[in-house]
């Protein structure tokens, strides 16, 4: 340890290493590994739940191998940063869960129109490229987007993302959609496994153990399952030995209706990026204002954008940073940059076996929604977190009720919209683009409260009489 890094342990006691330090290699590597563990259910996730909702079958292991290499890329850049790209922190960057419900409404107006995997492929990412442009522009002034995103409309967007999701997780549980044995009780039995698994060990005192609850909980699933019959790994001889990146491998098409919705969650995905790297920045023991501060923000998000641009080049879904990242940077005291580095070229070598894919596709359903359940719960709550730290006066609590009411509306009865143009419904039936516009529209339009006469006027006089009565209860 050089004489620098020791008189930044003195500064900054909680950290061994921080920001501009260069931990040896075997730190670096172990470090690296918690990040990893950490965030891999969170990059592979998205991808199994679309390629199963959405019927894509033998693209996912490839789509698993881009989502990881993707990942992989992306931290390099936000770590390192190239030119103005990227915070320069340890930040790891992956696919976000944020978009998962615009995603698979875009797959589904694809497929109801009897469009093919490939042409669903070539649509998401496609709109995903363009919609990531939305991001790079506002990365220029996102301080000044609060301004339009408060709380209100964070929190309710991310309550939307989160609760149509859920549905998402408990058919996964009963066997998956259009699965033959769906409800049965070996389906129900794997599911309780994970479910179970996850709450005890997110219950340890053990933070690692805490960490990696839901990695160990899809293994003692897939264990289960094994014993059970359900595994079958018949199709991984078939599997190429690595995997080549192919930009647009699917093609590129675009669609205005699944447009809109991505396009609206890139502007809450800056909002959310803003607030992951000021607290990792908290963390780091680095400023949370001034140039430097702001410097960071602005690359970071301009990051965050241009990933998920990669991202769709390369057959990926958007991506961002995660926050559960940040806990490792509290747990480890391991703040430096460089072992983005390793990071990065951990998830990039595992992309590039298509095996890895091919064995998480084996999952069966009930096991991947035991662990999902939890985790899209948790995106709901932290919505309502969000909301928390808002003023709940009486208009915000109207906006947050009727752009609620009109998100889960549509999505339970996606037929009250079936007299609109067919654009216009598709776009206004995905619940996070409802929610969204209507939330935003009605911050835009509603004025701030004041203190109103009809709130005084339901205040009544204290008269004499109620003096007395005061007084003698005195």
């Amino acid at each position: 340890m050089t004489q620098e890094t020791r008189t930044e342990q003195i500064k900054n006691p909680d950290l061994l290493y921080s920001l501009h330090d260069k931990p040896s290699f075997w730190p670096s590597c172990f470090a690296a590994l918690q990040h990893v563990l950490a965030s891999l259910v969170g990059v592979i996730t998205p991808t199994l739940i679309v390629g199963g909702v959405l019927g894509l079958g033998e693209h996912v292991p490839y789509l698993i191998s881009m989502a990881l290499m993707v990942s992989g890329v992306g931290t390099f850049i936000q770590c390192r940063r190239i030119g103005p790209i990227g915070a320069g922190m340890l930040c790891l960057q992956g696919t976000s869960f944020a978009f998962l419900t615009a995603v698979l409404s875009a797959g589904m107006i694809v497929k109801s129109r009897g469009g093919s995997p490939e042409d669903i492929l070539a649509t998401i990412f496609g709109v995903s490229f363009c919609a990531a442009f939305i991001e790079i522009f506002l990365s220029r002034f996102v301080h000044k987007l609060q301004r339009v995103i408060t709380p209100v409309v964070t929190g309710t967007i991310i309550i939307l993302i989160g609760i149509p999701l859920i549905k998402v997780a408990m058919t996964d549980i009963g066997g998956g959609f259009g699965a033959e044995n769906f409800g049965a009780l070996d389906n129900l039995l794997l599911a309780g496994i994970v479910l179970v698994t996850v709450i005890l060990l997110n219950r340890s005192r053990n933070p690692m153990i805490r960490l990696a609850a839901v990695v160990i909980g899809l293994v003692l699933g897939m264990v289960a399952a094994f014993f059970m019959g359900r595994l079958d790994f018949s199709h991984l001889s078939s599997l190429p030995v690595i995997s080549i990146p192919v930009p647009f491998k699917f093609g590129f098409q675009f669609d205005l209706a699944a447009f809109i919705p991505l396009a609206i969650l890139f502007c809450v995905s800056a909002m959310e990026t803003t607030g992951d790297l000021t607290a990792n920045s908290t963390i780091s023991k680095e400023p949370v204002s001034g140039p430097v501060y702001i410097n960071r923000i602005r690359g970071g998000v301009l990051a965050d954008g241009f990933n998920s641009m990669l991202a769709a080049v390369f057959n990926s879904m958007p991506s961002t940073t995660f926050s559960q990242n940040n806990g490792v940077i509290a747990l480890t005291g391991v703040a430096s940059r460089f072992v983005g580095i390793y990071i990065a070229a951990i998830l990039f070598i595992m992309g590039l076996f298509p095996i890895i894919g091919g064995l998480l596709q084996t999952m069966p359903k009930p096991v991947l929604g035991g662990a999902t359940l939890i985790m899209f719960g948790t995106v709901a709550v932290a919505g309502i977190r969000v909301l928390s730290q808002a003023n709940l006066d009486r208009r915000n609590m109207m906006i947050i009720a009727i752009s609620v009411g009109m998100g889960i509306g549509v999505s339970t009865v996606p037929d009250v919209l079936q007299a609109l143009p067919k654009t216009v419904a598709n776009i206004l039936s995905s619940p996070v683009a409802m929610g969204a516009i209507t939330a935003i529209l009605l911050s835009l339009v509603l004025p701030e409260n004041r203190v109103e006469e009809d709130d005084l006027a339901e205040v009544e006089p204290v008269t004499d009489t109620a003096k007395k009565k005061l007084g003698e209860v005195g």
